[in-house]
């Protein structure tokens, strides 16, 4: 597997803020932590099943993470461009390709609030997805600011996984996807990575 990762945390660059509302969908935040059943109000989450149970997994009470927001897309050809030349693949075997992020929040303050242990933990996780066996498969991670008012305002950090794939139709690219997103939400949750 493919894997980089990008700092996001000049004045210029969004924060995300949770809870949040999407005034043009009516979409908001759900704390899977505290209503873990509430996956009916995440639509893609219910559209893609491989999704759902990576958000499952890290919202679990033993994981470190929470999430705060996700999506799923099918590339477009430009991005479907892009990944083959990252992944140095033919567009023969790599015509569809499916994209996904979510975005994590540590549960610890202490990591929440510390971009320098967030980036420790990004280059651990991003050695670990390395050794994954999936050439068709990419992994970023995107460290940038957040803040976070669910029960006392805390300012720090949140990690964005991007988890891209190609496949020789939409299909494939699925199934590539999926086991990769699983690979990862495990690797997230591992105790070799919280070191």
């Amino acid at each position: 597997m493919v894997t980089e990762w990008s700092a996001l945390c000049s004045p210029e660059d969004p924060v995300l803020v949770v809870p949040w509302t999407d005034p043009v969908t009516n979409v908001s935040f759900v704390d899977l932590r505290s209503n873990p059943y509430d996956f009916d109000a995440i639509p893609e989450a219910v559209q893609h099943p491989p999704l759902l149970q990576a958000l499952r997994a890290l919202n679990a009470t033993r994981s470190p993470v929470f999430t705060a927001k996700s999506d799923v897309w099918s590339l477009e050809s430009a991005e479907l461009a892009l990944l083959r030349i990252e992944l140095d693949v033919e567009a023969e075997g790599s015509r569809s390709g499916i994209g996904s992020y979510i975005d994590l929040m540590f549960r610890d303050r202490t990591v929440f609030t510390s971009a320098a242990h967030q980036q420790q933990w990004i280059a651990r996780l991003l050695r670990l997805a390395s050794a994954l066996d999936y050439p068709t498969g990419a992994l970023e991670c995107t460290l940038r600011p957040a803040f976070l008012d669910l029960r006392i305002p805390q300012e720090g950090y949140a990690i964005s996984l991007y988890i891209k794939a190609l496949g020789s139709d939409q299909e494939n690219a699925e199934v590539v996807w999926a086991a990769a997103l699983a690979d990862v939400v495990k690797l997230v949750r591992s105790r070799e990575l919280g070191r």
